[in-house]
């Protein structure tokens, strides 16, 4: 006895089509100032975290000073700049450079933490280099299976 075949495509034609309805992306649960206050507000508590962080490894265990106090905000300044402005422009690059900039800027960073401890320059600047390495190699991963080259995400 011979069954009539489906012409829809039987079981995949409708999980292609299931696939084809759902959406790519996945949905956005917070409005536009939540996502402002992120964008602004997670970078200074990151700033602020860095600036204690390098004004206790250049303190040293020693007592607290007003120049110590002014070297954390002051490093804690630069860092919210510069972590702003990472997340600003980088994703405008390409993905080879987009992921270059975010790992040199975290590699810059752990080896600038590194060398307020008292440790030489040339270990500081190595500590860096392979921090940089491994951000760069999970990035380049992230953005190559997500991004087509021009930059588009793909999913």
């Amino acid at each position: 006895m011979a069954h009539a075949g489906s012409t829809s495509g039987g079981m995949m034609g409708r999980v292609r089509a299931n696939r084809a309805a759902r959406p790519t992306r996945t949905p956005d649960l917070f409005d536009e100032r939540v996502h402002t206050a992120g964008r602004y507000g997670i970078p200074v508590v990151l700033g602020l975290l860095y600036g204690f962080w390098a004004a206790a490894n250049r303190r040293g265990g020693g007592e607290i000073t007003g120049w110590n106090i002014l070297f954390g905000f002051v490093t804690a300044a630069v860092f919210i700049v510069l972590c702003i402005a990472v997340a600003t422009f980088a994703p405008l690059l390409r993905r080879e450079l987009h992921s270059l900039v975010k790992s040199a800027f975290a590699g810059a960073s752990i080896g600038f933490l590194y060398s307020q401890t008292g440790e030489s320059v040339l270990r500081s600047a190595a500590l860096g280099v392979v921090v940089t390495a491994g951000v760069f190699l999970v990035f380049f991963y992230r953005y190559y299976t997500r991004e087509d080259a021009v930059g588009n995400r793909v999913r």
